[in-house]
Parts: structure tokens; sequence; C-alpha cells
């Protein structure tokens, strides 16, 4: 097919005038409606703004909220540094559930219950699931370990105090039941160790009533009987099957975090009030 240069119009349409007629004919559609865009535009912009800032505002409100709480009953300064630590953790968990392709929101923090990321969808499998549970211990941990550390140099009792509660935490956390984070990296080994974390978390209710246990054995003891009850489904086997040497990384890392925090915990023990 040949194409005829003469009539060939090498401006795109676009750049067309219209003739007087037309042009004054739009002109008079296009105005209301340009009108009615910039009013939608002035109402809506700052909502649009406020949806794509939503996560943030979320996270600030809880984190404030949290702050005032624990601020009534340990004063701002332990309260803050507390906070602080509680996010280091938690941004562990994030970090990680991003660098497992996992859709994740922001820290939510629950005064005197802790904080929590929401997942909207599980890890693709057992050993994702347990770097996910590791994460948030291990960036914990570094964060204890500043504080003591910053405790040390300026021999702050306060700021050992801060590390000591942030080290017994992240090994509170190790307790292998889920919704704890030891309960996801368990699930790396076999669903059979959910079995040793809810029989802790119940000795440790029972040594030592509070609701928060009772609430983590409650939700463990259910997690235990949902994920127990379907170990045999194809895709539940498929979930857990875990090579020997992931196994082997996730106990290497559980056992050297144990026996770190256990260390952290004393060294940054107080013999004296503060």
């Amino acid at each position: 097919m040949s194409w005829d240069s003469e009539h060939f119009d090498p401006l795109p349409p676009s750049t067309i005038e219209p003739p007087p007629q037309q042009k004054h004919w739009l002109k008079r559609l296009l105005a209301p409606l340009g009108g009615i865009a910039l009013l939608i535009w002035k109402i809506a912009g700052p909502l649009l703004l406020a949806l794509k800032n939503v996560k943030l505002f979320a996270f600030s409100l809880t984190f404030l909220v949290s702050l005032a709480a624990y601020t009534s009953i340990w004063g701002w300064r332990f309260a803050l540094g507390f906070m602080l630590l509680l996010m280091v953790h938690e941004m562990g968990h994030v970090i990680q559930l991003r660098r497992e392709g996992v859709p994740a929101s922001a820290p939510m923090f629950i005064p005197f219950l802790g904080a929590f990321v929401g997942m909207k969808e599980m890890p693709k499998n057992a050993w994702a699931e347990a770097k996910v549970g590791l994460a948030g211990p291990v960036l914990g941990t570094l964060g204890a370990g500043v504080c003591l550390a910053a405790a040390v140099a300026t021999d702050s009792d306060l700021l050992r105090a801060v590390a000591y509660t942030a080290f017994f935490l992240n090994l509170f956390n190790l307790i292998p039941v889920v919704p704890l984070d030891g309960g996801r990296a368990a699930a790396a080994f076999h669903p059979a160790f959910w079995f040793v974390g809810v029989f802790a978390v119940a000795l440790l209710f029972f040594w030592h009533p509070n609701p928060l246990i009772l609430v983590i054995a409650v939700l463990g003891a259910y997690e235990l009987f949902h994920r127990w009850g379907h170990r045999n489904d194809p895709q539940a086997q498929a979930y857990y099957a875990t090579p020997w040497r992931q196994r082997l990384t996730i106990g290497v890392v559980y056992l050297a975090l144990i026996g770190l925090l256990v260390l952290g915990m004393e060294a940054s023990y107080l013999h004296r009030s503060f």
C-alpha cells in the first residue's frame, strides 16, 4: 500500500485549530466542567492526602496513646525509651515482611499489650515465617544492646532499666507459641514444638497470673488446635516442608538469641533502685 505525501498532514490532530464557531462552543461547554473539576479537587484533594497518610496517622496515634499510658505509671523518660525499643523490635518484622514480598501495615501499639504488625497474607512457607518471626527479636536485641552501651557510657540506671526490660520482652517473645515470635520460628522445626510453648505459657500464668499471659495462652491454644488439626493437609505439608539446613539456621539463630538475651539481662540488671 503506497502513501500519498500530498494528503499527509504532519501536525497531530490536537494542534489543529477548530473553526471559530466550534471553538466558541467548546469553551462554553468546558468552562463549567472546569469549575466543577476544580471544586471537586479542592474538596477531595485533602481527603486523598489524608488517606495516603492514614498508616502514618494510625502509627503516630497508637504510639502517642501508648506512650501516655506508660508515662502515667513509669514517667515519660522510661516510657519513651521503652516505646522506642518496642518500635525497633516491630520494625524488624516490617523490614523482613517486605523483604519476603508480604504486604504489611505499620506497627500498631496497644497500651499494656505491646504492639503488632498486620499481614495481609501469610508468608509463602514456614522458612519465610520463621525469618519474619526472628527478625523482631534480632533487631530488638540489637536495640537493647545499644541502649545498654549508652547506659554504661553515661552510667545511667534509667537506661539500664530500659535495656533490661527490652531484653526481657524479647526473650519472652521467643516462647515457642503463636502469636509470639518464637512460635513462628518453631514452625520451621515442627508444629509439635507449639505444645511446649502452650505448656510453658500455662505454667507461667499459674506462677504469675496476668491478663496478658492469659490472652497469649488462649490464642496459642487456638492456633495450636487449628494448625495441628490441618497438619496433614497437602497445603500444610508443603508449607512446613523445610530443608534441614534451613532448620539448622533457624535453630542456631534461635538459641543464640536466647543466650544473648540472658546475658543482656544479667549485664543490665539493677541491684539498686533508680
